[in-house]
C-alpha cells in the first residue's frame, strides 16, 4: 500500500472535472497537493500554479515552481490535463493538431521526464513514488471522428507503458487510467468541432474514487473495464 499521508503530489489539470476531484481526494488522504491548471478563474489554493501546457517551456517552469515550494520531496505526478477535438480527419487544422499533442502528449512527457530525479529521491528515501496518467478509452479503441484526439492519447499511453518498464528498477510506479466517456465538461469545450451525442457517461466521482484507490493500492494499470460498475 502507498501511504498518501504527507506525500507531495503534483496534479496537472487540477481545475478540471476529474483533476479537481482527484486533487481533493488526495488532499483528503493527507497529501500536499500542488495544483496546476490553465484557467485562473477555477484554480485556487496556496499551492496553485498557472500552467499553459501548449507552451514547451511550461513543463520546466512548473517543475521549478514545485521544487521551490517543496524542495524536500516530490512523491507523485498526476496528469489529469487534457484537450479534445471532434470532426473528420480531413478537417483537422494544423493548429488543432499542435494543441492536441502539446497538451495531451508532449508536455505530460516533458513533466514526467523532468520529475524523474526527484521521484527517484523519493524512492531512495523509502517512499513509493508514482506517476498517474489518464489516457482514456480512446487509447484502447481509437474512435472515428476523434482520430487526432485518439492518436494524442494513444501516444501518451504507449509512452507510459514503455516508461513503466524502464522505471521499475528505480522504484517509481506508473499507472495509466483509461476510463470511458465521463460526465465532465471536457467535451463541451473542444478545440474544434462539435461533440457527438454520447450515451450517458461515467460518474466523475466514481472515476476519481477508483483512480485514487488504485494509487493507494499500488495498482499499475486501470483499463476501461476497471471503471465499469457491476450490475
Amino acid at each position: 500500500m502507498t501511504n498518501l499521508e504527507g506525500a507531495v503530489v503534483l496534479v496537472l489539470g487540477a481545475s478540471g472535472g476529474l483533476g479537481s476531484r482527484i486533487a481533493t481526494r488526495l488532499a483528503d488522504a493527507g497529501a500536499t497537493v500542488i495544483r496546476a491548471a490553465r484557467n485562473p478563474q477555477t484554480l485556487s489554493g496556496p499551492d496553485a500554479y498557472l500552467a499553459d501546457l501548449r507552451a514547451p517551456e511550461s513543463a520546466d517552469a512548473l517543475l521549478l515552481a514545485a521544487a521551490a515550494a517543496h524542495p524536500d520531496r516530490l512523491d507523485g505526478i498526476v496528469v489529469a490535463a487534457g484537450a479534445v477535438a471532434f470532426g473528420p480527419l480531413g478537417e483537422v487544422a494544423d493548429s488543432t493538431l499542435d494543441e492536441l499533442f502539446a497538451i495531451n502528449t508532449l508536455t505530460p512527457i516533458r513533466v514526467i521526464r523532468g520529475a524523474l530525479p526527484r521521484l527517484a529521491e523519493s524512492a531512495a528515501a523509502g517512499r513509493k513514488p508514482f506517476i498517474v496518467t489518464l489516457s482514456g478509452i480512446v487509447a484502447e479503441s481509437p474512435t472515428a471522428g476523434m482520430a487526432a484526439y485518439s492518436a494524442s492519447k494513444a501516444g501518451l499511453a504507449a509512452f507510459v507503458q514503455a516508461a513503466s518498464r524502464e522505471l521499475r528498477r528505480s522504484g517509481i510506479r506508473v499507472l495509466d487510467a483509461r476510463p470511458g466517456h465521463t460526465e465532465t465538461a471536457l467535451s463541451q469545450h473542444p478545440l474544434a468541432g462539435v461533440a457527438p451525442n454520447f450515451p450517458a457517461g461515467l460518474d466523475p466521482d466514481h472515476v476519481a474514487d477508483r483512480i485514487v484507490a488504485a494509487i493507494a493500492a499500488d495498482e499499475k494499470d486501470l483499463p476501461s473495464t476497471a471503471f465499469v460498475t457491476p450490475a
